[in-house]
């Protein structure tokens, strides 16, 4: 990747200069935010490889970032930043749909590399600009919102597809299905976790050559499910 784009909100200007400047060392193109309510609105604009978000914002907490974009569809990997040890915070955080996290004060070598870990993780089509991408015999425009398996289109459902991106967007992840609830559904509507399960082996049937056998989204038994198309 060449110069992946990475929106830090940070509200220490200190640590935000800091940061800035190891980033742009290592080749990242930096934008930056000092308070939740501008973090937001930067990261719901898309066209970001990841997003450093630190928890102890001004105006909106970066829990409620974090959860704001995962409902308004953002599937940007997130690592965040807490001053807090508490593993309490460290779940709530991974449940609202961020990716990693980092308890200060850290090292910037680890920042770096947590952020290397992430942006592996991701597959081109999912991070900024990227609007197509294939595994077997489909593929995929997220533009459009247009799956095609075998050259035939594919009907998915709108929550089919934002399911498919999803899982692409988090590709060799294990996604829980109360994580799944959160990052697709939404806490606002709150169904049922078996509604997971009925919209996976929906999917299943329509991009598996043998959904009972499937060969891209495998059933991770006792923690959820993992994407490896």
């Amino acid at each position: 990747m060449i110069n992946p784009r990475v929106l830090l909100v940070e509200d220490e200007p200190g640590l935000r200069l800091t940061l800035t400047d190891r980033l742009a060392s290592e080749g990242y193109t930096v934008e930056t935010a000092s308070d939740g309510e501008t973090g937001l609105a930067s990261a719901s604009t898309g066209g970001y490889d990841v997003i450093v978000l630190d928890v102890m914002l001004p105006r909106i907490n970066g829990f409620d970032v974090c959860r704001e974009l995962r409902h308004r569809g953002v599937t940007t990997p997130i690592l965040m930043l807490t001053a807090r040890g508490q593993v309490v915070d460290k779940v709530v955080g991974l449940k609202l749909g961020a990716d990693d996290y980092l308890t200060k004060p850290f090292e910037t070598i680890e920042l770096m590399a947590r952020l290397e870990a992430l942006l592996r993780r991701v597959p081109a089509a999912a991070q900024g600009g990227g609007d197509r991408y294939r595994f077997g015999d489909v593929a995929i425009d997220f533009r459009k919102m247009e799956v095609v398996r075998g050259g035939a289109p594919v009907d998915l459902s709108a929550r089919e597809f934002k399911l498919l991106r999803h899982f692409i967007a988090h590709r060799g992840a294990t996604l829980s299905r109360d994580a799944l609830l959160a990052d697709v559904w939404g806490y606002d509507e709150m169904p049922l976790t078996r509604t997971v399960d009925v919209h996976v082996a929906g999917l299943r049937q329509k991009i598996e050559a043998n959904p009972k056998a499937p060969e891209y989204i495998l059933t991770v038994h006792g923690l959820g499910y993992k994407f490896v198309g």
